[in-house]
C-alpha cells in the first residue's frame, strides 16, 4: 500500500507534468520570435551659460537628452502607444491567430479580449530597457512569426519618432509664444513710457530741462556781461559829464537787465515751473523710455533667436541598431522547460513525500 501510494504521487507530481511537457513543447508550443533594436535620443549642444533664452528652452521641455530617453522608454509602454500601433498595425490579429498555440494566443480562456487584457498581453511581449551610462535604450519585441516580430519593433521606433517630433513641436510653439507675448508686453510698457514723457514735455512746454537750462544760463551770462558794460559805462559818464542825458536811459537800460536777469534765473531755479523743478520727473520719465526701450529691444532679440531655434530640430531618435528580421526562433526553450519541469516535478515529489511520511508518523 506504502509503494503504491508513493508510485501514485510520483505520477502525479512527476510522471504526467512530464509527459505534458513533452507533449507541449515538443509539439504545440509555437515557435517565438525576437527582434532587437536599440536608440538614442540626441540633442544639439548648447552653451552652458544660464541665459534668459537658455531658461526659456529647459522651461519649455528642452532638459538633458537622457531625461527624454526615460520619456521615450514610458511611452512605448503605455496604453496610447498600443493603441497608435493598433491603428497602424494589425498587432491584435497578430496575436490572437490561430497558426499560435492555445496557451499563447491572445483571446484564450485565460486573458480575455478587451483592451485591458491584451495591454497586459502587450507588456509581455514588449520589452525597453535604458542604460543609464550610456543613455542607450534597447527594445524588445516578441512575436510569432519572423516578419511580424520585425513590423512591430519597427513600427514602434516609428510611433517613438513621431512622439519626438511632437515635443519638438510644442516647444518650438510655446517657445515662440513665449517670446511673442514678451514682446507684446515690452512694446506696451514703451509705448507707455514714450506717451508718458510726450504729455509730460506738452503740459509743462518743456523739451529738455537740462539743456534749456544750460541755454538759459549761457543767456543769463551775456546778459550780466551786458550789465557789467553798461554799468561801467554809466560811471565813466557820470564822472566826465554828471549833466549828460545819456544817464538816464543807461539807468533804464541797467534796470531792464536786471530784470531780465532775475527773469531768466526763476526760469531755472524757481518753486514751480524751473527746470530744476521740472528736471527730476524729466529725468525719471526718461530714465523710465530707456528701460522700456532696450526691454523691448531684449525681448526682439530673444524672438528673433527662439524662431533661429525653432528652424533646428531640438531632440533626435537615432537608431543605434536597426530592427533585426529573426531566421531562428528564440523561444520557447523546449528542452530546457521540458528538463525543469521533470526537477521540479521531483523537488514537489520529494517534498510531499516527506510530509506525507511525517504525517503517518506523527499519526503512528
Amino acid at each position: 500500500m506504502k509503494k503504491l501510494k508513493i508510485n501514485f504521487l510520483f505520477i502525479l507530481c512527476v510522471v504526467i507534468p512530464s509527459i505534458l511537457a513533452i507533449i507541449y513543447y515538443g509539439f504545440i508550443a509555437s515557435d517565438v520570435y525576437t527582434s532587437e533594436s536599440s536608440f538614442i535620443i540626441r540633442s544639439p549642444d548648447r552653451q552652458s551659460s544660464t541665459t534668459g533664452l537658455n531658461l526659456i528652452l529647459r522651461s519649455a521641455g528642452f532638459s538633458r537628452a537622457q531625461d527624454d530617453s526615460y520619456a521615450v522608454d514610458t511611452f512605448i509602454g503605455s496604453r496610447d502607444a498600443l493603441k497608435q500601433l493598433e491603428n497602424s498595425y494589425p498587432v491584435r490579429a497578430h496575436y490572437s491567430s490561430e497558426n499560435i498555440d492555445f496557451i499563447n494566443r491572445f483571446g484564450n480562456a485565460l486573458n480575455g479580449r478587451s483592451f485591458e487584457s491584451f495591454y497586459k498581453y502587450y507588456g509581455n511581449k514588449v520589452e525597453v530597457e535604458t542604460d543609464r551610462n550610456t543613455a542607450i535604450s534597447s527594445l524588445t519585441v516578441h512575436a510569432f512569426s519572423p516578419k511580424a516580430a520585425y513590423d512591430i519593433n519597427d513600427k514602434i521606433l516609428k510611433l517613438s519618432e513621431k512622439l519626438i517630433n511632437n515635443i519638438n513641436d510644442n516647444a518650438r510653439k510655446d517657445l515662440i509664444r513665449f517670446a511673442e507675448n514678451e514682446v507684446l508686453k515690452a512694446e506696451q510698457q514703451a509705448n507707455q513710457a514714450s506717451q508718458a514723457l510726450s504729455q509730460y514735455r506738452n503740459r509743462n512746454r518743456v523739451f529738455n530741462p537740462e539743456g534749456q537750462s544750460a541755454q538759459v544760463l549761457t543767456q543769463i551770462t551775456k546778459l550780466q556781461d551786458q550789465l557789467v558794460q553798461t554799468k561801467m559805462q554809466l560811471a565813466q559818464v557820470q564822472n566826465v559829464a554828471p549833466d549828460n542825458p545819456q544817464i538816464d536811459s543807461l539807468k533804464v537800460q541797467i534796470r531792464v537787465l536786471e530784470q531780465e536777469i532775475q527773469n531768466q534765473k526763476s526760469n531755472v531755479v524757481g518753486e514751480r515751473q524751473s527746470f530744476t523743478s521740472q528736471s527730476g520727473n524729466f529725468q525719471r520719465l526718461t530714465l523710465e523710455k530707456e528701460l522700456a526701450d532696450k526691454q523691448l529691444a531684449a525681448a526682439m532679440t530673444s524672438l528673433e533667436q527662439a524662431r533661429n531655434d525653432a528652424v533646428r530640430k531640438q531632440l533626435y531618435l537615432e537608431r543605434v541598431a536597426q530592427p533585426n528580421i529573426p531566421d531562428e526562433a528564440l523561444g520557447p526553450k523546449r528542452l530546457k522547460s521540458i528538463v525543469a519541469t521533470i526537477i521540479l516535478g521531483l523537488i514537489m515529489w520529494g517534498i510531499l513525500g516527506m510530509l506525507l511520511a511525517g504525517a503517518r508518523e506523527h499519526k503512528n
